[in-house]
């Protein structure tokens, strides 16, 4: 339970949310996944970005969760940039990003050496491995039980109880961080 949530004051109600990628080649996961996010949420907006910078430029317009596309290279940058995870997640905490979601498959190893949120008020999740169509059935009920007002920690364990040893069969492989655990998105 953060500090903000004592008061009631981490709930937000009307959730903006970003579907989006660095390049062309995730066009059809893009649709894919803002189609079920804006089942949920209907403040979706999709866009697809030619480099990094472009994305950077759009956290402005104040998102509540960011949902992107990229390859993440085994130092932590991404597409090919010299930006790193832990830059864009630091720019995300500056714009008041609640959620930063990378959703397209990446090795743990780039996760791990260029993605820092340690100490941030942001939910992180890295994708390793989508599992083809898992990871949309996993985003359809996870949406489902935080557009309710489920707190994503809450919601990410009733889905994927998190007890050593346990295999999740129906979920794609990710590293979950709660640095906001106690935010509401509806």
């Amino acid at each position: 339970m953060g500090f903000l949530d004592l008061f009631g004051k981490d709930k937000v109600t009307g959730t903006k949310i970003l579907v989006c990628a660095i390049g062309s080649r995730f066009d059809d996961l893009v649709r894919q996944d803002a189609e079920i996010y804006r089942y949920f949420y209907p403040a979706t907006t999709t866009a697809k970005f030619s480099d990094v910078q472009e994305l950077v430029d759009s956290l402005s317009r104040q998102y509540d969760i960011v949902h992107i596309f990229c390859d993440v290279s085994a130092a932590g940058c991404l597409n090919e940039s010299p930006t790193t995870g832990t830059e864009i997640i630091a720019k995300c905490c500056d714009c008041n990003v609640k959620l930063l979601w990378f959703a397209s498959d990446n090795p743990g190893e780039g996760y791990m050496k260029g993605f820092n949120a340690r100490g941030k008020p942001i939910n992180l999740v890295m994708t390793l491995d989508r599992k083809g169509e898992k990871f949309s059935g996993f985003l359809e009920k996870l949406l489902g039980k935080t557009s309710q007002g489920l707190a994503m920690p809450v919601a990410w364990n009733q889905l994927c109880p998190q007890i050593p040893g346990t295999e999740h069969l129906d979920a794609p492989d990710s590293i979950f961080f709660a640095g906001r655990g106690g935010v509401r998105l509806r």
